[in-house]
């Protein structure tokens, strides 16, 4: 007896949709076991890890380059040993002797810290010089000396690498022209430092302004110019050089150059007061250039034909500046920066006092 042969369909995937030597993904997910999936999920793991890391070295060589990048510009802060500092290299724009305004930057310093770190570059010795921040460093000293505190022993300093000496000349000059307080004749004494130093290979002062200052205005170049020659005119005369005024000083080199006999009676009178302070001194010097007294007319007029009485005005300096003072027949004008109104009467009134009893009223002098 012959066995019946059984029919069955089976689901066989379309051949036109089967690239040839490829098995079709669902058969593949079909035969691929527990062992083959974790291996498979391990290896998409590892290469995801391996990415990650290759991203995370190549932005941690970024910002190695970039940190190595900002040391040598000098834009990242570190903390700088005092004695570590050396201040010779360059001839510092300050004027020698004690620093009034230093005490109120100690003050500042030990109640909110250093907010603008100083400017050094690095020696071959290990050490630093100095480019920017002598008043900084002397406050950090002093706070380090009164204290003993070691918080001051380091200070907050950008570091670069060593440049061309005008280079660094500039820098230190730059950031000074800022300064408010800085004088023309502390400007003009740089000037004449840097021409005398052989090192600098720039024997010409005028030269020197040029380079130092080259960031100023050509104005500003020209009266640093007038007080470094001002200053060479009257060398070791002149005590209270950083307070003659800009106007003051221009002028009286101007009257110099026109008469260089002028220079032994500028000396001479100034040598006479050898206890004279900065307002004494500068107001010697305006003798020289301003007439102590000048008498001015009004010409007759077209209309009246009258003419105006004679007017004495001077200058005086005082503690708080300079006074102006317009004489006339009967009357005294006073210019002062001054609130009279809260100086007390008495006080007042003695001054007033004093100042008419010195006056000589001889016959000649009234006008009654």
């Amino acid at each position: 007896m012959s066995r019946k042969r059984r029919m069955f369909d089976i689901d066989m995937p379309a051949m036109d949709n089967v690239p040839v030597g490829k098995v079709p993904d669902k058969v593949l997910e079909k035969r691929r076991g527990p062992m083959a999936t974790a291996i498979s999920e391990n290896a998409d793991a590892l290469r995801d890890q391996q990415s990650t890391e290759e991203t995370i070295r190549a932005e941690n060589d970024r910002l190695a380059h970039e940190l190595v990048r900002l040391r040598s510009e000098g834009l990242v802060t570190e903390h700088v040993s005092l004695s570590d500092v050396v201040t010779e290299k360059l001839t510092r724009d300050r004027k020698p002797g004690p620093d009034p305004e230093l005490a109120e930057l100690i003050d500042s310093i030990r109640d909110i810290g250093l907010s603008n770190p100083i400017r050094l570059e690095r020696r071959s010795d290990g050490r630093f010089d100095l480019i920017q921040g002598m008043r900084r460093l002397s406050a950090y000293r002093a706070l380090h000396q009164e204290s003993g505190d070691d918080l001051y022993a380091r200070i907050p300093a950008g570091i670069s690498a060593a440049t061309d000496l005008n280079d660094s000349y500039r820098r230190m000059v730059d950031e000074n022209l800022i300064r408010k307080d800085i004088s023309f004749a502390e400007m003009g004494a740089l000037a004449r430092s840097y021409a005398e130093d052989p090192a600098n290979d720039c024997p010409d002062v005028d030269k020197a302004v040029g380079i130092l200052f080259k960031s100023a205005s050509y104005t500003k170049r020209s009266y640093i110019r007038a007080f470094a020659s001002l200053l060479m005119m009257l060398d070791k005369v002149l005590m209270h050089a950083n307070d003659i005024p800009r106007n003051l000083g221009v002028e009286l080199k101007r009257k110099l150059d026109a008469n260089p006999g002028l220079i032994r009676q500028v000396s001479t009178a100034v040598m006479s007061e050898p206890d004279r302070d900065g307002p004494r001194e500068v107001a010697i010097l305006r003798t020289f250039v301003e007439p102590t007294v000048s008498v001015t007319r009004k010409s007759v007029a077209s209309s009246g034909g009258k003419t105006r009485r004679a007017k004495t005005t001077f200058q005086v300096s005082g503690t708080a500046g300079v006074a102006k003072c317009s004489a006339s027949s009967g009357r005294i004008e006073l210019r002062y920066d001054l609130d009279f109104t809260r100086v007390d009467r008495a006080k007042l009134e003695q001054a007033i006092t004093t100042l008419i009893d010195a006056l000589q009223e001889e016959e000649d002098l009234t006008h009654g």
